[in-house]
């Protein structure tokens, strides 16, 4: 585990800059009590108010963790959540950090992805999700197009971008980590998505493999693949068609990541890749809940703002 200190010791001393009269919380579970517990080490030698909570895995990435978990990240100054399925969106999440809490989920966190991932230029990457930023600022309509088929428009509406730069120094602010990405929960959206890099179940896809969507209206119409409809359909049984929900667009700004590796997690923030999610995103900026939040990864896309082009951030060689 020695090997883990490291970036552990990024995340609590950095990211979260934690402080010596500051609680701190490490929300973990059955499979992911490696990292939890040296992220609990590491914050318990700056503050004697650590505690790490674990729990088993839940179902589905999105589903809302026990109550005593909710109430263990809503009491805390901050939290630091390596779990196998993604607290991100969920009201426990949304509702810590409206109370003040300041932290981070590390969803479907592996030993390796926290290795390679957590150290990272943080500086960079804030200066990549500004960039991207200002892009973007007062656009109507975002268009995504991929010599794969993707040609999707979004509709964003007074929707705002939000970014995860990695850094939650400030009262209720939130971050993945690993970190890097502009993010917004579109108002509405038509077309067709190809994701050609990753997405859960099925991790990194082999060359020449693709998953198709169509989507009209804001809903998921049409899903080219068993397993991942299969999954929708679960969540649906639970929010009806809140499920099939066209919930997220993101734009990777982490130059640092030069290659996929089938972590949802750390794909999502590669430089240059846009990701497209199905689902909840009520913990973003939207008005949709569901038990669900599932992020595909686009390799090589074109974006558009208003039918200009983007500069899209390019991997560091």
């Amino acid at each position: 585990m020695s090997e883990l200190r490291e970036p552990a010791a990024t995340a609590v001393r950095q990211c979260l800059a934690l402080e010596a009269e500051e609680t701190c919380v490490i929300v973990t579970d059955d499979k992911r009590e490696s990292i939890g517990q040296v992220l609990y080490e590491v914050a318990g030698e700056i503050t004697d108010e650590a505690m790490i909570v674990r729990y088993p895995p839940g179902d589905q990435h999105g589903e809302e963790p026990p109550a005593p978990v909710a109430a263990a990240l809503q009491g805390a100054d901050t939290f630091l959540a390596p779990t196998t399925k993604s607290l991100s969106h969920t009201r426990a999440r949304s509702e810590a950090t409206k109370a003040g809490a300041r932290g981070a989920t590390l969803p479907g966190i592996t030993e390796d992805v926290f290795l390679a991932g957590l150290e990272a230029d943080y500086d960079r990457i804030g200066t990549e999700c500004d960039r991207m930023l200002e892009q973007v600022s007062g656009a109507d309509e975002l268009r995504v197009r991929t010599e794969r088929g993707t040609d999707i428009t979004f509709e964003i509406g007074d929707r705002e971008w939000l970014d995860d730069t990695g850094d939650v120094s400030d009262p209720g602010s939130f971050s993945n980590l690993p970190a890097g990405e502009i993010f917004i929960a579109p108002v509405s959206a038509d077309g067709r998505f190809v994701v050609d890099g990753t997405m859960r179940p099925h991790g990194l896809l082999e060359e020449g493999q693709s998953l198709e969507f169509i989507v009209e209206d804001g809903l998921v119409t049409e899903i080219g693949d068993d397993e991942i409809r299969e999954q929708v359909e679960t969540a649906a049984k639970k929010a009806d068609e809140a499920a099939y929900n066209l919930a997220e667009l993101g734009i990777g700004t982490n130059v640092g990541v030069t290659d996929l590796v089938g972590s949802v997690l750390l794909d999502e923030k590669a430089a240059g890749t846009v990701h497209i999610a199905i689902g909840d995103n009520a913990g973003i900026g939207g008005e949709t809940e569901a038990p669900i939040h599932l992020d595909g990864i686009i390799r090589e896309p074109t974006v558009y703002a208003d039918g200009t082009e983007l500069e899209l951030p390019v991997p560091a060689e």
